[in-house]
Order: C-alpha cells, then sequence, then structure tokens
C-alpha cells in the first residue's frame, strides 16, 4: 500500500512511518518542520527514517538512505498548489493526516497558524483525496474536543460543542469537514481522537518532556492546578498500532444509523469517531513520581493554579475502537516512562 504521512517529521508522524516502513509499506512523508519546537529533534527523527538533513528541499522528495520505500517532502499543508501536485504526482491508496499545528496553550499565542494548518491545510488534504481517487483517508483529531463536557469517561457519544482552546476548535471541524467529504464524495474518513501520547522522540511542549528536562537542569517544575488533574498516558507504541489498524479497515457506513437520532460518532456515509487512549487516567502526581523514580532524583515542585484553556482531566472510553479492531493498549506506565527517559538520556547524551 502507497500511503501519505502527514507531520511526519513529528512524534507521532515519524513512529507510525517506522513501523509502516517495517511491515513492507510504501511511505511518503511531508511535513514543513516550523520552528513550533526545536527542529534539530525532528530532524533527528527524519535522520532515523534515512532522510539526511542536508538532502531536504523544499517542494522535491528526498530519498531515504535506510528504507527503499520511503522519501520525504518538505511541504507545508497549506501550500495548496503543492498538495495538489503531490497527490496528483504519487496516486496515493491512503492517507493518514497528522500534521497540524498542536499545542492547546500555542493556541491562545498565534491563533492564525491553527486556522492555516490545522483548516486551511485539512481542506488541502481532503481536495486531494477528492481529485485523486483516495477513498482510505485517516486522521488526528485530539480529546482536545471534549471542552467543557465534564462526564467521563468521555465517549464518542457524547457532543463536543463546547470547546475551551481555539485548538480543540479546529479539531473539531475537521471532524466535520471530514464527514462533509464523505458524505458528498464517499470517502471512508476515520478520525481519531489522541489523548496525551508520550514516549521516545515526542513534543518537547508537553509534561514527560518538561519534567524531564527541568530536574535534569535542577529546575522547579511547574505543576497546575496544584497537581489536581489527571490525564489518559498513552505510550506512542499503543497509539501507533492503533493507527495501523484504522488505516488497514476504512470506515464503512453504519447501517443501524438513524437520522431521526443521530450519533456523533458514525453517520450513514463511511465515516467514524474513535477515541485511542489508554482507558486508564494517570494522577499528574503520580506520573511525576514515576518521572522521579527513573531518574532517581527528586523534583523541586512549583504548584500554580490552572492554565486558560486545560482541562482537569481526560479520561477515555476506547470501547468502540476494541469493539472493532479488538484494540488495547499494552504498555504499563512504569515502562512507557523509563523507556522515554532512556532515549531523553541518549539523545541529550546525559
Amino acid at each position: 500500500m502507497k500511503i501519505l504521512v502527514t507531520g511526519s517529521a513529528g512524534f507521532i508522524g515519524y513512529h507510525l512511518s517506522k513501523k509502516l516502513l517495517e511491515r513492507g509499506d510504501e511511505v511518503v512523508g511531508i511535513d514543513n518542520i516550523n520552528d513550533y519546537y526545536d527542529v534539530n529533534l525532528k530532524y533527528g527523527r527524519l535522520k532515523e527514517l534515512g532522510i539526511d538533513r542536508s538532502a531536504i528541499r523544499e517542494s522535491e522528495a528526498a530519498p531515504s538512505s535506510v528504507y527503499e520505500k520511503h522519501r520525504f517532502v518538505k511541504l507545508d499543508l497549506s501550500d495548496r498548489s503543492g498538495i495538489e501536485k503531490l497527490f496528483a504526482t504519487e496516486k496515493f491508496d491512503a492517507v493518514c493526516n497528522l500534521g497540524a499545528q498542536a499545542g492547546v496553550r500555542y493556541s491562545l499565542e498565534n491563533p492564525h497558524a491553527y486556522i492555516d494548518s490545522n483548516v486551511v491545510g485539512f481542506m488541502n488534504i481532503l481536495e486531494g483525496c477528492r481529485h485523486h481517487g483516495v477513498k482510505n483517508l485517516s486522521f488526528a483529531s485530539s480529546s482536545s474536543v471534549y471542552g467543557l463536557n465534564k462526564s467521563q469517561p468521555f465517549k464518542t457519544t457524547d457532543h463536543t460543542d463546547h470547546p475551551v482552546s481555539l485548538y480543540a476548535a479546529t479539531k473539531k471541524s475537521n471532524e466535520m469537514m471530514a464527514h462533509t467529504y464523505s458524505h458528498l464524495y464517499g470517502i471512508s474518513a476515520t478520525g481519531l481522537r489522541f489523548f496525551t501520547v508520550y514516549g521516545p522522540w515526542g513534543r518537547p511542549d508537553m509534561a514527560p518532556f518538561l519534567f524531564t528536562s527541568a530536574i535534569l537542569e535542577d529546575r522547579p517544575i511547574k505543576v497546575f492546578n496544584h497537581g489536581k488533574m489527571s490525564r489518559d498516558f498513552t505510550y506512542i507504541d499503543d497509539i501507533v498500532d492503533g493507527c495501523i489498524r484504522v488505516i488497514d479497515n476504512p470506515a464503512k457506513s453504519d447501517p443501524d444509523w438513524n437520522p431521526s437520532d443521530p450519533m456523533p460518532n458514525s453517520s450513514s456515509a463511511p465515516y467514524r469517531i474513535y477515541n485511542i487512549g489508554n482507558n486508564a487516567p494517570v494522577n499528574l502526581m503520580e506520573f511525576i513520581g514515576e518521572i522521579e523514580r527513573a531518574l532517581g532524583t527528586e523534583a523541586q515542585k512549583n504548584f500554580m493554579e490552572m492554565q486558560p484553556g486545560d482541562v482537569e482531566s481526560t479520561y477515555a472510553d476506547t470501547s468502540a475502537l476494541m469493539q472493532d479492531f479488538d484494540y488495547k493498549p499494552f504498555t504499563p506506565l512504569r515502562q512507557g516512562v523509563e523507556n522515554f527517559v532512556k532515549w531523553y538520556r541518549e539523545f541529550y547524551s546525559i
């Protein structure tokens, strides 16, 4: 299968590309390699995929020195003509859209980046699928779409009409846009609402990275909402396993879908929305404790108020993904944290 993975220099995109290549798929990766966080980390991921930094040219395919069936194109999702040309040239069998402007808090500072990448960029992907016969689309949504919803665990049958960040609003818009194209053009579209992904090669703006770097540098960590928070931390290998199951099984129309009582997670069109998480929320202080244990050092803690746009708890009901794909996360928290800390020490030579 020939698969386009957008955001392939990103955390999840890198791991997914690697797994697909290892099983023999042909993968074309794209990423704009923006400076939202340290680009050296992004180039480091690409290097693992055999893409040398010196070989990367804007809008040109760079071949991998490690995987015969891999090429990388530096390309922005919002580049309408560039995305159109890519689809016309490559003739993909499937698309997994993971590329996006990430981060809840950054959306308060630079809202236009989220519209350009997450809305305009996703529109370009949908148009590429429409005009070039790609019927298999999977895409990243987010647990952030649940917003003000306090009913837990979060279910995909819940309504998600009250986002508390622009990032969440753009992800909700992706789900609606995908449904429209699924209904109009028969594109099998599956959205995955990711829940707090962590692991090796993770993002520097997320808690595991922030805590680990601060502790190793003898700086205090910021503990928001005075530690009264919990997250459905999900290890990267478990996330990739779910992504691949979805790619291999494009969405189908739901024969039981009732337009008089419409469920938001399926449709008469070939469209599905799933939560993908660990189905086991962890208290923030417990997570910090696992990092301290892995590092052999106690953290200095600054307890702070809740940040705007943040939520107190996330908890994924993953029963639909389990039922449809026999999906079940398999990585214990302690093992996942140890793997991350080991990678961090090696990457930064600590």
